[in-house]
């Protein structure tokens, strides 16, 4: 596996050259700069810790400071690992879009945007009563009947119901990689991404 930390530009879409109109998500990828190489000997485990993105080193704590400061770079303001990485990176090393090719197929990770506290009909799609006549009163979107009385006297767990929508981590696979733009370290991968225009993704492959 390998992957690069970047973040969402927008959408917009390109013509290919049958003539196919494809929607696209433009991400702004790398440059990320490995800040720790753990090993099975020394950690127990193989992977790469990766950063990306500048930050006050006011804003920073002085032990990621130190950390920052073994890879000989200033402070970061997004980490994360990757396991089992295939590249082979020292430490110090700057990881940029050419990892990846025209035509790759890639997974996105994500945070899908917050809705806050939704309904059953925006949650989940309920049609809801439909009608507001024959003696309807304020029903329209309520969720209807959660569970029986005498049996099984609760409610099932997973009970589709009023909530918390969104805010959630989502990984799209399956994403065609349609064009690179090294001298921006832009990629433009086909479909959507979860997030918000400036939300920080993860790119697999």
């Amino acid at each position: 596996m390998k992957g690069i930390i970047g973040k969402k530009v927008g959408m917009t879409s390109i013509f290919e050259a049958n003539g196919k109109q494809t929607a696209c998500t433009i991400i702004e990828a790398g440059p990320c700069v490995v800040t720790q190489v753990k090993t099975e000997a020394n950690d127990g485990y193989n992977a790469l810790q990766i950063a990306f993105g500048d930050k006050k080193e006011k804003n920073s704590t002085k032990a990621m400071l130190t950390h920052f400061a073994k890879a000989g770079v200033s402070a970061k303001s997004v980490v994360k690992e990757m396991r089992n990485c295939d590249l082979q990176k020292s430490l110090g090393d700057t990881i940029t879009v050419d990892i990846f090719s025209e035509g790759d197929m890639v997974s996105v990770i994500g945070t899908t945007k917050g809705k806050g506290f939704q309904g059953v009909v925006r949650r989940h799609g309920f049609s809801g009563v439909g009608e507001a006549s024959h003696g309807q009163h304020d029903r329209q979107r309520a969720p209807g009947s959660i569970g029986g009385s005498s049996y099984p006297s609760r409610v099932f767990k997973g009970m589709r119901m009023a909530g918390q929508m969104g805010g959630d981590r989502v990984k799209v696979k399956a994403l065609k990689v349609l064009k690179i733009f090294p001298d921006k370290n832009y990629v433009l991968v086909s479909g959507s991404v979860p997030g918000h225009n400036g939300s920080i993704v993860l790119i697999q492959k």
